[in-house]
């Protein structure tokens, strides 16, 4: 348990630095519209598939959290996250910019009404033993669709090979073109094989969530 508090604690910390920017800059959806035509390409295609650092499909992103995405490019833009695309891309975006892509993303796809379970299903298997390894639940909640914080990601529903491949981006250490630098995160992936990993996302992406990839025309 002190050893999550601490991991909390530092995530928090560099969370709220990563994130001050917020404070000043507030989203607009409607704004964000008209910001995402480098997004669709890729992200507003039903299985669409990235080919590096190997072959995966594109994160569903409509629905997520907004100051989730939002730490997500700044991340990006700092060189936190590697990918070359996404650093180029999110390098390009002021803060105004981010914040109105974060909060259109936040509500695409939304359908008003709709409630997700408390809980996700019971695992079967090994999956009990390393969720509990990893603890987590106690970030991204119970039903891995409303995390403890907003800067958290929702993951539920998520495709399996991206979730695959962005747990082993934690385990990368010194790529000059890809991994993640996150402490909580390096930590807690770097207790598992990469066995045991595909095993989570596959069973986390089974799960019921909010996002989605709404088909989106790449010309506009």
């Amino acid at each position: 348990m002190k050893k999550f508090v601490s991991f909390a604690f530092a995530l928090t910390v560099s969370t709220l630095s990563s994130l001050s920017f917020a404070q000043d800059v507030k989203g607009d959806a409607n704004a964000g519209e008209k910001k995402i035509a480098m997004c669709i390409g890729c992200h507003g295609i039903v299985g669409y598939q990235a080919s590096f650092p190997e072959v995966y499909k594109v994160p569903k992103i409509s629905g997520q959290g907004e100051k989730y995405i939002s730490t997500a490019l700044n991340a990006y833009k700092k060189g936190e996250r590697k990918h070359p695309t996404m650093r180029g891309i999110a390098a390009s975006l002021t803060d105004q910019d981010i914040a109105d892509i974060s909060a259109y993303y936040a509500n695409h796809g939304k359908v008003q009404g709709a409630t997700l379970p408390d809980k996700a299903t019971e695992p079967k298997g090994d999956v009990a033993a390393l969720l509990t390894k990893g603890a987590c639940t106690s970030c991204h909640g119970e039903n891995f669709a409303k995390p403890i914080d907003p800067s958290y990601p929702k993951i539920a529903g998520q495709n399996a090979d991206y979730l695959y491949v962005a747990l082993k981006s934690y385990k990368v250490e010194g790529a000059a073109t890809w991994g993640r630098g996150n402490g909580v995160m390096g930590g807690v992936a770097k207790q598992f094989s990469l066995a045991e990993l595909k095993e989570l996302a596959n069973y986390v992406s089974s799960q019921q969530g909010d996002l989605k990839t709404v088909p989106q025309s790449k010309f506009r």
